[in-house]
């Protein structure tokens, strides 16, 4: 039995918990929400796109970089291809977008 709560609320925890780790690192981007998607934007107009896909029951990432897949598991969200835990991936991929060292974590 899953004591998590529902998919829904687990991706809205987590759009405000990427949301709230950028204001706490400062990092100059420009966020956007339109449901379930968060799209960032930076100065040189890349973006990155995180979005939900309730079906999969997965969070989607666009970037650069690619496109991943993230599945919750023991807690965490994870890269169905072993390329890490979100905030960890966030961390490089907004590093390498906005030209500063960026450390995301989540609350």
């Amino acid at each position: 039995m899953s004591t998590e709560p529902p998919f829904e609320q687990l991706i809205e925890h987590t759009l405000l918990a990427i949301e709230d780790a950028l204001d706490a690192a400062g990092v100059e981007v420009d966020t956007r929400r339109s449901g379930p998607v968060l799209t960032l934007e930076f100065d040189d107009d890349s973006r990155i796109v995180i979005n939900s896909q309730e079906a999969m029951r997965e969070l989607w990432v666009a970037c650069r970089a690619g496109g991943f897949h993230f599945r919750r598991e023991s807690g965490q969200w994870m890269d169905s291809r072993g390329a890490g835990e979100l905030f960890a991936c966030l961390s490089r991929w907004v590093s390498a977008q906005s030209g500063s060292p960026v450390r995301l974590a989540a609350r």
